[in-house]
């Protein structure tokens, strides 16, 4: 091919690498902003089917989206005046506890490291190890290290202020989006061909429901992890019951691998010695934990989750494995209702064009 005017072509090319660039830039600056959204979305498609089920009673829709936001709020608010104080008192109880532990040398662990290096090495001179490290630790300047902590408590504040404005964000975009999903979503049937829009609106009308109902199904098996932990905890004299069935509740959103996670902190608390009133809670509970584990995963989330779109084992591993190195915590929440979508896709769209050909 004869290139009649390479000025121009390298300068149309070098503006289209410039435009590429000045996007992706556009994009990094906006994450947050992005990240805002994509949760409220995410949150208001969850709070859709109970918006719906409110209007089928014969409701208007802003009334609808009234009482479930309001519903929401009081719920959580109410949940945060009951469990807060218990939690802090229970987490006070806990430091205090583990200090009067180590006061008193029921728990060593400068001893209990010593002891396990002599007997895994016994070659090594652990006092001198010790001596060297603790001759390390007296050159350290020590003001600067206070500087460096005082910097870091200054941006964990800043840090948590930034979440608490983050969260009122994404509140008032889960209200917005709440209240004008449909708007929303005619105005993006509109931009589908007339010809195509049936089917396009039928596939994304079974995705946004499969999203809904897999937030109110994960939420529903967090609540229920929750509240059997902290009445069985109770029961058995476990330490701290309010604080670990809280710690119940939120592994149990963590698709996969939550709840196993959960369950073996909750153990290896009760294992801590002198905090549980009942010495044997810890395999008491590690024997409740095995059994609930089989419920959940064979009874009670088939039954919670049989309107959203079943998604394979391995692809569930896959999708939280990359949607948490992308987005963390939430990314691993997300990926799954987002696997699901793609595989509603794949099966309706793409396997028939398939078998067409």
């Amino acid at each position: 091919m004869k290139i009649t005017n390479p000025f121009r072509i390298a300068f149309v090319a070098t503006l289209g690498v410039g435009l590429g660039l000045l996007l992706i830039g556009s994009i990094q600056t906006l994450s947050t902003i992005l990240l805002y959204i994509g949760t409220a979305l995410f949150l208001s498609l969850g709070l859709e089917p109970i918006v719906a089920f409110i209007e089928r009673r014969g409701v208007r829709r802003w009334v609808a989206v009234l009482i479930t936001i309001v519903a929401v709020l009081l719920v959580f608010a109410g949940i945060v005046l009951m469990i807060v104080p218990i939690i802090v008192g229970q987490v006070s109880q806990l430091v205090t506890a583990i200090q009067h532990l180590v006061e008193n040398g029921k728990v060593d662990p400068i001893t209990a490291i010593k002891d396990w290096l002599h007997a895994t090495f016994p070659a090594l001179n652990v006092d001198e190890v010790f001596r060297y490290i603790q001759n390390w630790y007296q050159s350290l300047d020590v003001g600067k290290i206070g500087a460096q902590v005082g910097s870091s408590i200054i941006t964990i504040g800043g840090a948590i202020i930034a979440g608490m404005t983050g969260a009122f964000i994404v509140l008032i975009l889960t209200i917005y989006f709440t209240a004008s999903t449909p708007s929303l979503k005619g105005a993006v049937y509109q931009l589908v061909p007339a010809s195509k829009r049936e089917r396009f609106i039928d596939l994304a009308e079974q995705i946004t429901d499969s999203v809904g109902y897999y937030v109110m199904g994960q939420v529903a098996l967090g609540v229920i992890n929750g509240v059997l932990s902290a009445i069985f905890l109770t029961i058995i004299g476990a330490p701290f019951p309010a604080v670990l069935a809280v710690i119940a509740f939120f592994f149990s959103l963590i698709p996969l691998v939550g709840t196993l996670t959960g369950s073996t902190i909750i153990v290896l608390t009760c294992l801590i010695p002198g905090l549980a009133s009942n010495p044997n809670a810890w395999w008491i509970a590690a024997i409740y934990y095995i059994i609930y584990m089989q419920l959940e995963a064979y009874v009670i989330s088939p039954r919670i989750m049989n309107r959203a779109v079943s998604v394979p084992g391995a692809v569930v591993v896959i999708a939280a494995l990359a949607g948490g190195s992308l987005l963390g915590l939430l990314g691993a929440l997300v990926a799954i209702p987002v696997a699901a979508s793609v595989l509603i896709i794949y099966r309706q769209v793409v396997i028939p064009r398939q078998n067409e050909r």
